[in-house]
């Protein structure tokens, strides 16, 4: 069986309906839901806010490259474009951490990277983890560390840019 835990994001469009569009193709491998927040774009390209919420799925028939495909899948069903690295985007699906069972896979090849190298120093990445799974923990060079701590060790500025907002997601 594998575990995902996957980053959901969208700033262009029906925001809201692009992430739950995530949700409903996960279908019944989906275990838990955070709540969305709204997040100040970052990466130097202006653009309006985003929406964010981590997914937790979990299905037997699928190994990290498929769920990968599914995201991939996901983000063309709602237009995604790839014009400006870090740009506006309908849909955003990033996996964060895959497990087979009871281990985490890595992965540093061009097409698949695991754990993302950069979801501990995104405070919109950790504060919906953490909602969505208190005692969830991320290797981070080499070591397990837990998500909370994670958090707790960024810029107080960067966990007050995650804003909760009323929307949800129906699972």
């Amino acid at each position: 069986m594998t575990r995902v835990v996957v980053s959901i994001g969208s700033n262009v469009g029906d925001r809201l309906a692009h992430l739950q569009s995530v949700v409903d193709g996960f279908g019944s491998a989906v275990r838990a839901v955070s709540p969305v927040y709204e997040t100040d774009a970052w990466g130097g390209v202006e653009q309006g806010p985003f929406l964010n919420a981590v997914l937790i799925a979990d299905d037997p028939a699928l190994d990290c490259r498929a769920w990968l495909r599914r995201g991939q899948e996901l983000e063309r069903a709602a237009d995604r474009t790839r014009e400006v690295h870090w740009g506006p985007r309908t849909l955003d699906v990033d996996l964060i951490t895959c497990q087979d069972g009871a281990d985490e896979v890595s992965s540093a090849d061009e097409v698949l990277t695991l754990p993302h190298p950069y979801a501990h120093q995104r405070a919109f990445v950790l504060v919906p983890w953490l909602a969505a799974d208190p005692g969830a923990t991320l290797t981070v060079h080499g070591t397990p560390r837990s998500v909370g701590q994670l958090l707790a060790d960024l810029d107080a500025g960067e966990r007050d840019g995650v804003r909760a907002v009323a929307e949800a997601l129906v699972r």
